[in-house]
């Protein structure tokens, strides 16, 4: 079992939760709308710092991370704008 962290801009959310979808992962927690920074620079839901992160978090069997990662980075890859997609893998354990 891995624990998957996903950051990306809110407006991919949508995409994002297909992909999971897809490759099995069928809990999951998104933090939608919150603030933060990346290569796009500041994204604050202000005039400013216009746009907002989105954060989905989810554990993921091992067999079908794999997978799921290479459609990840094929989403990125397809278009510039999409650049500040980051995907975090960390081993856990799951207690129950």
């Amino acid at each position: 079992m891995k624990f998957l962290h996903l950051t990306f801009h809110f407006e991919y959310s949508d995409p994002m939760e297909r992909m999971l979808d897809k490759h099995g992962v069928t809990d999951f927690v998104r933090y939608p709308m919150i603030e933060g920074k990346d290569c796009d620079g500041k994204h604050f839901g202000t005039q400013v710092y216009p746009g907002n992160v989105a954060v989905i978090q989810a554990l993921v069997e091992e067999e079908s991370l794999s997978d799921l990662l290479d459609e990840l980075r094929a989403f990125r890859d397809e278009k510039r704008t999409r650049h500040h997609l980051r995907a975090v893998v960390l081993a856990v354990d799951d207690h129950f």
